[in-house]
C-alpha cells in the first residue's frame, strides 16, 4: 500500500512555543513576514476563568489539493506518498494557489517571488528523517506518520482519539488532523482579525504582501472602499472598542497570529476583467446583431468590433501579465501547461479568440461575411467572457467566488461592456463602414442588448442578495456588499450606473443619451468586478 504522510496536532499537548515555527524558518530559510508553520493564539471566557488555546497552522496536504488543481504549470504537485510539494523553478508566481487553499497555506517568497509553503520536509523524509517541526517540538505536540500504516504512532492516535479537521466540508480531504481541536481556534470566522492587542505588530507581513487596506500604493477604488467603510481611523477605534466589548463579554479573540496575505488578487485581476469583457461582448453583441438578422448585416460593424476586441485583448494580456510575480515565464502556461487549470484553459481560449480576430476583421475589410463565421466568432467570444467564472470557482479558498450564477453574471457584464463600448462610438460609427452609415435599427439594438444585459445583471445581485449562501463566509461576504461596508459603492455603482441607467437608457430612447449610458455602464460594471474580486478577499482563511 502506498504511503500517506499527513500530522496530528496535540493540542493537549502545545504550549504555544513556536519552536516549530523557528525550526521550519531555520530549515527552509523563510524569510521574515511569511510563515510556513505558525502558532496561531486564541482566549476564551473572562478571568479568571479563561484559557489560552494554541493551534498549529500549516498545509494540510490534501488528498485532493485545490492548489494543485488550479496551478497552471504543475509547480505544485501531490507526490505518491501524500506530500504536497512544490517547484518553485516552474512557478510564475499568478497566486492562484493562495486563492484555491482553504487553509491560507501559501504564500509568495518576497526574495524568489514563487509561491511556498509547508513541503513535509520532504528532503529529510527522502532520506529517512522526521520533519524538522516534529524534531524540535519539545512536548511532541506535533506527530507525522504514514496514516495508511496501522502500526504507526499517527495511526493508532486517530483510531483511540476523537480528531477534527478544518475545513472538511471543501472536500479536500486534509491529512492534517487536531487532537482536542477547538472551533474558536480552527475557525477562521470565529473571531475577529484584529490588530489592536498584545501583538498588534504581528498584523502585517511584508513587502506587497501588506494587506492592501494598509498599502499606499493600492487601488483608488480601495481607498474609496475603505471611506466607505467608516475611514481607516474611524474604522481603527471601532475595532478597538470591538476588542474592550468582545473581552468583557468573554467572547473568543485572536490575540496571537501571523500576518494577514489580504488581497493577493488586486486591482489588475479587476482591470483584466474589465478589458477582457470589453474584447469579447464588442464582438458578441456584432455578430449576434447580424446573425440573428436584427440589422443589416455590414462589413464596418465587424471590422469595428474586430478593432475594439483586438486592442482591448492586448491590453488584457498585458494585465496578466504584470499581475505575474514572475512575468518572464509568462509562456509556461501555453508550452508546460497542467490541463485541469482554468488558467490554462482560459489562456488558450484567449489566444484562440486572438487568432479568430484578425480573421474576422480580415474577411470585413474583404466585405465576406457569413452565418458560419459570425457563429464561430460568437462563441469564441462567449468563451472568453465566461471562463473567469470557473477560474474562480476552483479558488475554493474563496466561499463566495463558488456561486452558480457566476458564469451568467460575467455574460452580463460582457455585453453590458461591449455595447456600452459600442454605444459610445454609436455616433462615429460610419467612420468605420466604408461610406455606409450604420442607421436605422443599430442604436436601438446597442440600447436594447445594455438594457437586456443590465436586467440579467441585477436579476444576478438579488439572488446573491436574497438566497441563502452555501456558507457561512459567502453570507458574510454578501452581507458586506449588500448592507454593510462596502454597500454604499454596490448601490451607487453596481446597481444604478451598471443597472438603472442602461435600461433608462433604452426606455426613454436613445439620441444623447445612448453614449452616456454606455459611458456609466462602463464604469458601473468596473465597480461591481471591483467588489467581486476584492471583498472576498478581506476574509481571513486561518
Amino acid at each position: 500500500m502506498a504511503k500517506n504522510y499527513g500530522f496530528i496536532i496535540d493540542n493537549r499537548r502545545c504550549i504555544g512555543c513556536h519552536s516549530c515555527t523557528v525550526a521550519c524558518k531555520s530549515e527552509h530559510s523563510v524569510p521574515v513576514g511569511v510563515n510556513r508553520t505558525w502558532v496561531k493564539y486564541i482566549e476564551k471566557g473572562v478571568f479568571p476563568d479563561s484559557r489560552r488555546l494554541f493551534s498549529v497552522m500549516r498545509c494540510n496536504h490534501c488528498d485532493d489539493a485545490p492548489c494543485v488543481e488550479i496551478c497552471p504549470v504543475t509547480a505544485l504537485y501531490r507526490r505518491e506518498d501524500g506530500i504536497v510539494d512544490f517547484d518553485n523553478r516552474r512557478c510564475i508566481g499568478c497566486k492562484a494557489c493562495m486563492q484555491a487553499c482553504p487553509y491560507d497555506a501559501l504564500y509568495i517568497d518576497p526574495q524568489t517571488h514563487t509561491a511556498a509553503k509547508c513541503n513535509y520536509c520532504a528532503h529529510r523524509i527522502d532520506v529517512g528523517l522526521e520533519p524538522a517541526c516534529v524534531v524540535v517540538c519539545p512536548t511532541q505536540a506535533i506527530i507525522s506518520g504514514d496514516l495508511n500504516d496501522p502500526d504507526s504512532r499517527i495511526s493508532k492516535l486517530k483510531s483511540r482519539h476523537q480528531v477534527t479537521a478544518r475545513k472538511v466540508e471543501k472536500g479536500t480531504q486534509p491529512a492534517l488532523f487536531y487532537i482536542d481541536g477547538d472551533v474558536a481556534s480552527l475557525d477562521p470566522l470565529a473571531t475577529e482579525v484584529n490588530s489592536e492587542n498584545l501583538w498588534g505588530q504581528q498584523n502585517r507581513g511584508v513587502a506587497q504582501h501588506v494587506d492592501l487596506a494598509e498599502n499606499d500604493l493600492r487601488h483608488p477604488l480601495d481607498r474609496l472602499g475603505d471611506w466607505l467603510s467608516l475611514g481607516e481611523t474611524t474604522s481603527t477605534i471601532f475595532n478597538t472598542v470591538q476588542s474592550i466589548r468582545e473581552s468583557l463579554a468573554g467572547a473568543p479573540r485572536r490575540v496571537y497570529d501571523a500576518p494577514q496575505k489580504g488581497v493577493t488578487w488586486g486591482w489588475q485581476v479587476t482591470a483584466y476583467l474589465w478589458t477582457k469583457g470589453i474584447a469579447a461582448g464588442a464582438v458578441m453583441v456584432s455578430t449576434a446583431a447580424t446573425f440573428f438578422g436584427l440589422i443589416a448585416d455590414r462589413p464596418g460593424l465587424h471590422l469595428m468590433a474586430a478593432m475594439i476586441g483586438l486592442i482591448f485583448l492586448a491590453l488584457t494580456g498585458g494585465l496578466l501579465t504584470i499581475d505575474l510575480e514572475q512575468p518572464r515565464r509568462f509562456l509556461y502556461v501555453l508550452l508546460r501547461p497542467q490541463w485541469r487549470s482554468w488558467l490554462v484553459r482560459g489562456a488558450y481560449i484567449i489566444t484562440a479568440f486572438g487568432l479568430v480576430l484578425p480573421i474576422y476583421a480580415g474577411l470585413a475589410i474583404l466585405g465576406w461575411s457569413s452565418g458560419l463565421i459570425n457563429c464561430v466568432v460568437f462563441l469564441a467570444g462567449l468563451a472568453t467572457a465566461v471562463y473567469t467564472a470557473f477560474l474562480f470557482a476552483q479558488a475554493k479558498g474563496r466561499d463566495y467566488w463558488q456561486s452558480p450564477v457566476l458564469p451568467f453574471q460575467m455574460f452580463a457584464h460582457s455585453v453590458l461592456l461591449g455595447a456600452g463600448v459600442l454605444a459610445i462610438l454609436a455616433p462615429f460609427s460610419k467612420d468605420f463602414s466604408f461610406g455606409s452609415t450604420m442607421v436605422g435599427n443599430w442604436p436601438w439594438f446597442v440600447a436594447a442588448m445594455m438594457a437586456a444585459a443590465a436586467v440579467i445583471h441585477l436579476a444576478c445581485d438579488f439572488i446573491d442578495m436574497f438566497l441563502t449562501h452555501s456558507s457561512a463566509a459567502a453570507e458574510k461576504t454578501a452581507k458586506a456588499i449588500f448592507k454593510g461596508p462596502y454597500s454604499r459603492m454596490y448601490w451607487a455603482g453596481s446597481f444604478l450606473l451598471a443597472g438603472i441607467v442602461p435600461i433608462l437608457a433604452w426606455s426613454i430612447g436613445m439620441g444623447w443619451s445612448l453614449p452616456l449610458a454606455g459611458l456609466l455602464a462602463l464604469v458601473g460594471v468596473y465597480i461591481s468586478q471591483h467588489l467581486l474580486v476584492y471583498v472576498p478577499q478581506k476574509l481571513p482563511l486561518s
